[in-house]
């Protein structure tokens, strides 16, 4: 079975074709030409360059040829996506001939080995595709899942037709024998084509001409905020300081919701909406353009400051994106714009700034709290001899439960015999002040923490907290290069076979905290559920190590939602300081979660998220019920180590002035 084309086209005909192939041209030009003026004429991306451009090419092989985010984050829509994708490819031969027909200059022929072959080939993704289009019909129009939005889009449906008529026309003549049969297909065919062409830049299905690019262009790293340049550029405040990257970006949105449905504030009934925020930014830039001084937040609308500051940072948006959205340097952006200009006025977020300007850490507390914890523990001070520079962070110096992480892991690294120390005098990374977007804190305090660890020597640090591993790495790199620093679950994966194991997570002190504490469960005590930290897990793709630490001591149990899909505890974006959250807590949410897996203890890598569970764990479990037990990995490891070298759980005497939490309470 052959394809059969039409064999004479009279020159009226040919004529005809031109015409129609050249007001399609021009109808997709009129609408395209202005999107590309605007992305062109935005902000030059501060900081940008294209290289390296070996992993450009990687991402663009990998996420827009293979399709492998599409496919990977929802395999069944996916891969119906990436049929009809693969198929458009195939048919690019296929359709420059049909065209090229008309004007007696086919270079395929029905009649020809290759021609024969190709064209077969090309129907087997026909069929691919138009079964593909219509599961993805009826799952946008009747399935209709919710992050897809409330009133499916029309266009969809009109390309949706098209792109089916495109694969029928071109499967029957395959089976039709009449000549003027043969002819109607082909002008129905290339009528399909000519009209679907100019609707491409009136709808979503732009991301067929921009993702492309977008995917290759997008900033390297993840949530990479740019630096600030230029006396007059503060952040995202009007659609001047729009640049560029976020132009293509905001007209490559597919609509897709992937953001939107795994969006923690979202998901507990925020109105910070991902989608919506990309979505407003691109409306904004049609209705003014990249030259407006008109706000970018408004009240009552998708850019509203209250829904920038509901977001915890926590990146599943941008992890889930498929064509290469990078929304969190948008929403920090809209953020530092309100935050440095004096626009975002918050009496939980000024009382943070005043605290890591006056005390130099995020609770406020004197640094007099941090030396007699140090005192109390023995710590030693850093003085460039050691191996390791032990950086304590807020959570570690000055919250309680922080305090029990460093004390258990500094037991490990004498029992290892590794040599630390911890820093004389230590501030806060900055990491809540970046987020927030307040950028002069931030900067104070990246280039006091550079300078001492220029001038104490330090060449290697370890910390217990993943927001101090990842401000210290990557975002003090604006002012300086920080030294070598790594994540306590690292250390601990590196010197496993050096670490004692257990085939029980809670040895005879914590039986005794159960029979003081009933809610604590006394069943399947071998059994842990790790929660993923998103800033280890998403921002530093580290997985394995905790998981390795929590294996040698118990059975590991998986959440629901873990590794790059993980729910946030909701502390993230320096939302563990500011006021009480609007609609269910995030971190009831994910706790309620973690405790429906029946783990007898619940294992964090993160003294935020640790804090938060502490918390949400017992507002979530019924009066009389078990709870689960919540540990550090560190803590689980050193509850196995021998009596001498670890020791009992001691209470923290010098943190009487310190909160319980900083969460949001």
């Amino acid at each position: 079975m052959n394809l059969r084309e039409p064999q004479h086209f009279s020159a009226l005909e040919s004529l005809f074709v031109v015409a129609l192939a050249c007001v399609s041209l021009a109808l997709f030009l009129r609408r395209f030409a202005p999107i590309l003026r605007t992305i062109l004429a935005a902000r030059k991306e501060p900081g940008y360059s294209l290289r390296p451009i070996s992993p450009r090419a990687r991402a663009f092989v990998s996420e827009v040829l293979f399709q492998s985010k599409v496919i990977r984050e929802r395999p069944l829509p996916g891969l119906a996506h990436a049929f009809v994708f693969w198929g458009f490819l195939a048919f690019a031969l296929v359709s420059l001939n049909h065209l090229a027909l008309a004007l007696h200059l086919g270079f395929l022929s029905p009649s020809g080995l290759f021609g024969r072959f190709y064209f077969a080939f090309a129907a087997a993704w026909a069929v691919l595709v138009a079964i593909s289009i219509v599961g993805l019909f009826v799952r946008r129009f009747i399935a209709r899942p919710i992050w897809l939005g409330p009133k499916p889009s029309a266009e969809s449906g009109v390309i949706a037709l098209l792109i089916f008529l495109l694969m029928a026309t071109y499967l029957a003549a395959f089976l039709t024998h009449d000549a003027s049969a043969l002819k109607l297909l082909w002008w129905a065919h290339t009528l399909t084509l000519l009209i679907f062409l100019p609707l491409i830049p009136h709808t979503k299905h732009l991301h067929l001409v921009l993702s492309p690019v977008t995917i290759f262009l997008k900033r390297p790293g993840f949530s990479a905020i740019p630096p600030l340049s230029g006396d007059d550029y503060l952040g995202l405040t009007t659609g001047r300081d729009l640049t560029n990257v976020i132009a293509l970006q905001v007209y490559s949105c597919v609509e897709c919701g992937r953001c939107t449905e795994h969006c923690p504030a979202n998901a507990t009934g925020k109105i910070l909406n991902p989608k919506e925020i990309v979505l407003g930014t691109r409306d904004y830039l049609n209705a003014f353009g990249p030259a407006s001084e008109t706000s970018l937040l408004t009240d009552n609308s998708p850019l509203s400051s209250q829904a920038a500051f509901q977001c915890t940072t926590c990146g599943a948006c941008e992890f889930q994106c498929p064509v290469g959205i990078q929304h969190l340097p948008l929403i920090v952006g809209l953020r530092r714009g309100a935050t440095n200009t004096g626009a975002w006025e918050d009496p939980y977020g000024t009382k943070l700034f005043l605290a890591l300007e006056r005390s130099g850490n995020s609770l406020g507390l004197p640094a007099s709290e941090r030396d007699k914890f140090i005192a109390k523990e023995s710590f030693p001070l850093f003085d460039g001899t050691q191996e390791y520079c032990l950086w304590l962070g807020c959570m570690g110096a000055y919250d309680p439960h922080g305090r029990e992480i460093v004390a258990d892991f500094a037991r490990i690294m004498r029992h290892l015999g590794t040599t630390f120390g911890v820093l004389r005098k230590e501030k806060c990374t900055g990491d809540p002040a970046r987020r927030l977007g307040n950028d002069l804190v931030f900067q104070t305090l990246a280039e006091s923490g550079l300078e001492t660890l220029r001038a104490q020597q330090v060449k290697k640090i370890v910390s217990i907290c993943p927001h101090c591993v990842r401000t210290i790495s990557t975002d003090w790199r604006d002012f300086g290069v920080a030294p070598e620093i790594e994540h306590h679950s690292e250390f601990l994966a590196r010197h496993a076979a050096r670490l004692p194991t257990q085939n029980a997570v809670i040895p005879s002190e914590a039986h005794s905290a159960e029979s003081r504490d009933p809610r604590i469960s006394s069943a399947s005590t071998n059994t842990v559920v790790y929660h993923d930290p998103c800033y280890l897990g998403r921002y530093q793709e580290i997985y394995d190590q905790p998981r390795a630490v929590v294996s040698q001591q118990a059975t590991l149990v998986e959440a629901p939602r873990s590794h790059e899909r993980s729910f946030c505890c909701g502390a993230g974006g320096g939302l563990a300081f500011l006021g009480e959250e609007s609609g269910e807590r995030v971190s009831h949410a994910r706790a309620r979660e973690l405790a429906a897996t029946g783990a007898s203890t619940v294992a964090t890598a993160c003294p935020f998220c640790n804090t938060m569970f502490r918390d949400a764990l017992v507002a979530i479990t019924p009066a009389g019920a078990a709870q689960p037990q919540l540990l550090d990995i560190a803590q689980l490891t050193a509850r196995s180590l021998p009596q001498s070298a670890s020791g009992l759980p001691q209470k923290d005497t010098c943190a009487s002035s310190a909160p319980a939490s900083p969460s949001n309470t």
